[in-house]
């Protein structure tokens, strides 16, 4: 498993955040986005070495640009002014690579932060980059195209299921599994608006295809994360991590992430 999850972790680190970054846009990300190719190759190199001082200073790089951009956040909220659903969403993509990022460190140099195992550090890492900024990212954008009821419940439970989630990690299996309901809801109305609104409001094939792989992958992978979520609530029977690993969690990173990013990028190009 190992292997897989370093794998999607190197596509979180190398291509989804930046060129999500680039879909963000904004002056406060410019310099950040010129120069995340550098942190992000010691990250990745990171995830190979044995854990110890070497592997845990090259995670330790990455991290400080994660929390870099955690800061932007706050800079993009003086300069728009604006709490939209929409740039709620957003702002939730530019926090969570954080959480990716000091996960790293703590399992790179082998230290079990507030108690948990490295195997479950391990996997927080990719799931902040793609359930995370990936995810909050594209419904921010999904609301600001098909502004709506839908897309604003979306922009609004995303957030809201990533923190439950997270505070799930802490409180409990029962309150992660508020979180996944959550979760699993806006991502739910976010792939119902982008097969319905977004991939008919395009003529370009390439990008309806683009489109409708993502909405559809997400169906799948959101009703697997729920029943990992109902799993580890209730004791019924569920996948392990490393059938999560290469389910979920691949299918988020390529079926998802790796087609509605470009596809979002495609679409901005028509409309620039």
């Amino acid at each position: 498993m190992n292997a897989l999850v370093n794998a999607i972790v190197m596509l979180g680190m190398l291509v989804i955040v930046p060129a999500g970054l680039r879909l963000v846009g904004g002056p406060e990300t410019v310099l950040l986005r010129r120069l995340w190719p550098l942190p992000a190759a010691a990250g990745a190199v990171a995830l190979w070495l044995p854990r110890g001082p070497v592997a845990t200073a090259l995670a330790s790089a990455y991290a400080l640009a994660t929390v870099t951009l955690a800061l932007h956040a706050p800079a993009r909220l003086r300069r728009t002014r604006s709490l939209s659903p929409a740039e709620i969403a957003v702002l939730t993509a530019l926090a969570t690579p954080a959480v990716a990022g000091v996960a790293l460190v703590a399992e790179r140099s082998g230290h079990r932060l507030f108690g948990f195992d490295l195997e479950i550090l391990a996997l927080t890492v990719p799931h902040f980059h793609f359930a995370g900024f990936a995810a909050a990212l594209v419904t921010g954008l999904v609301c600001g195209a098909a502004d709506s009821p839908a897309g604003r419940f979306a922009a609004l439970s995303v957030p809201l299921g990533t923190l439950l989630v997270l505070g799930g990690y802490f409180v409990g299996d029962r309150a992660e599994l508020a979180g996944s309901l959550v979760l699993t809801a806006g991502m739910w109305a976010v792939a119902l608006l982008t097969w319905r609104d977004v991939r008919t409001g395009s003529a370009e094939r390439m990008t309806r295809g683009l489109l409708a792989v993502s909405s559809a992958v997400l169906v799948a992978t959101m009703l697997l994360a729920l029943s990992w979520a109902v799993g580890e609530a209730t004791g019924l029977p569920h996948p392990n991590l490393t059938w999560m690993a290469a389910t979920h969690g691949l299918g988020n990173a390529l079926g998802f992430a790796l087609c509605s990013v470009p596809a979002w990028h495609r679409l901005k190009e028509i409309t620039a």
